[in-house]
């Protein structure tokens, strides 16, 4: 017979009774706080305490939302696994961390791309565009400050509002073979009549065209 503690016992060695059935209390009522683990046969009502007292929600829709990660079928599957709610701000938590710079880099390159596919449209192809970059760079090395200047090309708006100023001042017309000189009337009607102007609407030759008329006329 194992031998009874003495914290059990009174002073002449007898059962304390008292302290016994005290310390039964105390351990049944622990007992009844505790949670057990539900395992593979586990009922609903079970499984739903326990997930209770771990921190996992009452449904999908208590979860915390995130700007960037949040969507209501991955709520959905966070809930199905039995994540809390401390668990899934931590896979926000450490999503922000690894993916924002890639994500940044992403849109980075998108909006690249669609300003570009922008300007293209703009000026009428890719060689069109480049021609009037080139010389609306030249323009605004020449006329702009540099801060002002590297602000409006931060944008397809920017950079087309440089070109309406570029055509607004520029005092000359560049003809096809690259000379700098002012045409007569018969000269710019004659340019008019290329298919550039009237058919293709080149925004390049356009400009020569009206800056021409405004250097004569103006």
């Amino acid at each position: 017979m194992e031998k009874i503690p003495e914290k059990f016992l009174n002073k002449d060695g007898s059962l304390n009774t008292d302290a016994l059935l005290k310390s039964y209390y105390e351990l049944e009522k622990k007992m009844g706080t505790m949670i057990t683990v539900p395992g593979t046969d586990a009922d609903a009502a079970t499984r739903a305490k326990f997930n209770h007292a771990i921190g996992v929600p009452d449904d999908a829709s208590k979860y915390p939302t995130n700007e960037l990660f949040d969507d209501e079928s991955l709520r959905e599957k966070f809930f199905e696994i039995g994540l809390t709610t401390s668990q899934v701000e931590k896979i926000y938590q450490i999503a922000e961390e690894f993916l924002t710079p890639v994500l940044s880099e992403l849109f980075d390159v998108q909006n690249e791309t669609n300003a570009v596919n922008e300007l293209k449209n703009f000026f009428g192809d890719e060689q069109k565009m480049c021609d009037a970059l080139r010389a609306i760079n030249s323009f605004g090395q020449k006329y702009l400050p540099q801060d002002a200047f590297s602000a409006l090309c931060a944008t397809p708006q920017g950079i087309r509002s440089i070109y309406a100023m570029m055509q607004s001042i520029e005092p000359t017309i560049q003809t096809d073979d690259t000379t700098q000189k002012n045409l007569t009337d018969e000269e710019l009607r004659r340019m008019m009549r290329d298919p550039k102007y009237w058919r293709d609407m080149d925004p390049e030759y356009v400009r020569k065209i009206e800056n021409g008329f405004k250097k004569l006329y103006s």
